[in-house]
C-alpha cells in the first residue's frame, strides 16, 4: 500500500512528513481499522541523549501524523475525489516516559472529534512495545490563499 504522503502530497517540503525534504523525517502513514498507523525507526542525530529520543521529535512524529489523520478523516467524511489540506491548530503532547531509539517505534492516531472543517485527533507513540508519548491535536482544512497552500502536492 502506498504511503498517504506519497499519494497526496508528492512534492511536500514539510519537516516531519514531505517526501521531498532530505533532511526530514520522510513519516510514512497508512490507513489501519478506523485510523492511522506510521512506523518510524529514529536516526543517531536524533537524539536527546544517549539512546533516547528527542522530545522534538517526537512530537514532531505525533503532530505530522495527526495531521494526515485529519485529512483522511475529513477526505472520507466528506466522499471528497482529493485529499483535502489540513493544517495544526494545536497540538498538546505529554511525553510519558524516555523514548528508546533502539528500535522501530509505532505512532498510532484517530479521530475523536469531527466539526465541520475542524477534526480533533489522539495520537499515541510506542517504543519498545509501550507507550511514551500521546497527543491531543486540533487540525483544521485550509483553501488556496493559506501560505501552505503553495507546498501542498
Amino acid at each position: 500500500m502506498q504511503r498517504l504522503q506519497d499519494q497526496y502530497a508528492p512534492s511536500g517540503k514539510c519537516f516531519g512528513c514531505g517526501p521531498t525534504n532530505e533532511k526530514g523525517l520522510q513519516i510514512k502513514s497508512y490507513v489501519e481499522g478506523d485510523g492511522l498507523i506510521c512506523r518510524f525507526r529514529p536516526q543517531p542525530h536524533h537524539l536527546a541523549f544517549t539512546g533516547v529520543l528527542n522530545g522534538g521529535i517526537c512530537g514532531t512524529l505525533l503532530d505530522c501524523h495527526s495531521n494526515w489523520t485529519a485529512l483522511w478523516t475529513l477526505k472520507q467524511q466528506l466522499a471528497l475525489d482529493d485529499a483535502p489540506l489540513t493544517v495544526t491548530a494545536d497540538f498538546h503532547v505529554k511525553l510519558h516516559r524516555p523514548t528508546p531509539m533502539d528500535g522501530e517505534m509505532i505512532v498510532r492516531a484517530h479521530a475523536v472529534e469531527v466539526a465541520g472543517s475542524r477534526v480533533v485527533v489522539d495520537a499515541t507513540l510506542e517504543a519498545g512495545g509501550k507507550v511514551t508519548a500521546s497527543c491531543r491535536g486540533t487540525f483544521v482544512r485550509v483553501l488556496e490563499g493559506h501560505p501552505a497552500f503553495a507546498d501542498w502536492g
